[in-house]
């Protein structure tokens, strides 16, 4: 006989017990079947069928947020009608037992079917919506999962309303409204589109591309997928690679809207269905594409660590939201100017717009761009009238700073490097061979190895804390220069903004250090008078017209209570920079900045 050795028996025993499960879960097949019998109702009708599972209970939960809008949106709010059967149809037992968890108890059932009813009617990108034109799923808001089934493969088949011809996803197709998925995550991070939309097929960087055109628009086919093409493809060459066998654009063309939402091998986007008219607003649509096509390597593959596998239950914090939303940022406007619609003046007046807003905004002397992509889950998406005081954009400020950090690779690299070469850098590190997501510490570091210096000072200032950078100390690089316009200007910083509501002037929001601020106007104050005359919405034009060091005596009705406020008015200190190139460009000046903007495509 062999000796038993007790620590490789419970070795053994651990792996048994682990394949068991395994294999139980392979046993086990998993189905959904979505409906839209009534779409004017906005309801869809779902059901989920999981066999093999044979378990006395099975908790099936809906995430309560969407991955990329870092918001707990409480989807279980729509679930309606829940109930369960066996195979046999028998009814089972089922209860909730959380805010987004039902309980079904299947007595080890061989298969366990759940339905329910989802109410859709929020029309944006992280939600589903559904009315007697379309349906969009966003995956997150409309399917439960088995907990314990995670991992399992699966089969959805879509039922669209009668007449309804194109389902739109990056799901695979085995068949007619028929998909497959792998795991939850592909199933929730696959948006749908149903109903009678136009569908373009395409072909960028040597991958199959679908557009989805739903709402109309004023928008010509062939020009914008070319133009779109020229985008992906400069997309592709700075990271080198495009990961996906197909990819898919869905496009809600609305009369007003805008927004998109990255998945890992499809977008949903929003506009306007009559941007594609004007050079800027087309150009503006091209960036958005730009954004949510980088996120294809920035964060659905290259990712901070919380950000996955997800927790569908609670909020995934991180501090990189910069980098991940940020930096993306940078790289959209960058994007279509390196595809050659942006000119260059018009791509540096965007950036300096950019700067302009951080810099104008008070709350960027408050909370970093680290604080901020941390309390995106309490703050940037839960807006109120104090936001600019308190508050500063992760998208625009991180954009900022990664022009900075390019700035300051580029001049420590002599120009052979960029942040082109960090994004690839930690793509094929984290995401190819580690295939984990990056540390806090991890994105620092691959700045450092790329730039060859030392970039404490950096983060510690611009990342973790609130000070405004020397500008011009990065940008003279490419040699630029940012130059303010209201250098010496004679303006007045009221810092009130107001609006008519019926005879009524309102005060809206009331800016951090404003003559308004500091004299004690508040929000919801209605004006009544400036300086003994009524007020109405000419307000700002007869407060231009006083000077500064002048006291503005503003009558105003208070929760119903007339009081009269003193206000001195104080000067404007917003800047308006716009960027010039210096005289004389050195060969290395001139060398980064033709690099950075591919000047070769202009």
């Amino acid at each position: 006989m062999l000796k038993q050795h007790p620590v490789k028996l419970s070795l053994l025993i651990v792996l048994f017990l682990s394949l068991g499960s395994s294999f139980k879960a392979l046993a086990a097949e998993l189905r959904y079947t979505l409906s839209m019998p009534e779409p004017h109702t906005h309801y869809f009708q779902v059901e989920a069928e999981l066999s093999g599972a044979r378990k006395n209970y099975i908790d099936f939960t809906m995430p309560v947020w969407a991955p990329g809008s870092y918001l707990v949106r409480e989807f279980p709010k729509n679930v309606e009608g829940f109930a369960a059967t066996d195979g046999n149809g028998k009814a089972l037992r089922s209860e909730k037992i959380d805010k987004n968890t039902w309980r079904v108890y299947s007595n080890k059932a061989s298969m366990v079917r759940t339905s329910y009813k989802v109410y859709a009617f929020e029309m944006s990108v992280r939600t589903s919506f559904l009315d007697a034109s379309h349906g969009y799923v966003n995956g997150t808001s409309m399917f439960m999962y088995p907990e314990g089934y995670e991992k399992q493969q699966g089969t959805l088949v879509v039922k669209p309303f009668a007449g309804w011809n194109e389902v739109s996803t990056g799901l695979k197709s085995v068949g007619k409204f028929t998909y497959t998925f792998p795991n939850y995550d592909i199933l929730a991070d696959s948006p749908i589109e149903i109903g009678t939309h136009e569908v373009y097929e395409f072909t960028a960087a040597g991958v199959p591309h679908e557009l989805a055109m739903y709402g109309g628009g004023n928008y010509e086919p062939e020009k914008l997928i070319a133009d779109m093409t020229k985008v992906i493809e400069e997309a592709v060459k700075l990271m080198g690679e495009l990961p996906v066998e197909r990819y898919v654009f869905i496009v809600h063309n609305l009369e007003r809207g805008g927004g998109g939402l990255e998945h890992l091998n499809s977008t949903t986007l929003q506009t306007s269905r009559w941007n594609y008219g004007t050079e800027s607003s087309y150009h503006g649509f091209l960036a958005l594409v730009a954004h949510e096509y980088f996120h294809l390597w920035n964060v659905k593959r290259l990712r901070p660590e919380p950000l996955g596998p997800f927790d569908y239950n609670n909020e995934n914090y991180t501090r990189q939201l910069w980098v991940s939303e940020g930096i993306t940022s940078y790289y959209d406007d960058l994007l279509v100017r390196r595809a050659g619609f942006y000119s260059p003046e018009r791509y540096l007046g965007i950036h300096a717009g950019s700067i302009n807003s951080v810099e104008n905004t008070p709350g960027n002397k408050v909370q970093s761009v680290a604080e901020s992509s941390f309390d995106a889950w309490i703050k940037y998406y839960r807006r109120n009238e104090n936001l600019n005081n308190a508050e500063v954009s992760y998208y625009t400020k991180g954009g900022v700073l990664g022009s900075l950090l390019n700035m300051e690779i580029m001049a420590a690299t002599q120009g052979e490097k960029s942040l082109d070469d960090v994004m690839r850098y930690m793509y094929d590190r984290y995401y190819k061979k580690l295939n984990r997501g990056y540390k806090e510490a991890e994105f620092k570091e691959a700045v450092e190895r790329i730039a060859g210096r030392n970039m404490d000072d950096f983060f510690t200032k611009y990342v973790y804390g609130t000070e405004t950078p020397d500008y011009n100390k990065y940008f003279e690089a490419a040699g630029l220069q940012l130059v303010d316009t209201n250098q010496g200007a004679v303006a007045i910083n009221w810092g009130a903004t107001t609006a008519m509501s019926g005879s009524k002037l309102i005060v809206r929001s009331v800016s951090r250090g404003s003559s308004a601020w500091d004299g004690g106007l508040n929000v919801n104050d209605e004006i009544i008078a400036l300086n003994g005359y009524r007020a109405g919405d000419d307000l700002e034009r007869r407060i231009g017209s006083m000077n500064i060091g002048d006291t503005a005596e503003v009558l105003i009705s208070r929760d119903g209570k007339l009081q009269t406020l003193q206000v001195k008015l104080i000067q404007d200190t917003s800047v308006r920079y716009q960027f010039v190139r210096v005289d004389n460009p050195t060969p290395l000046q001139d060398k980064i900045f033709r690099e950075w903007l591919n000047l070769s495509n202009s």
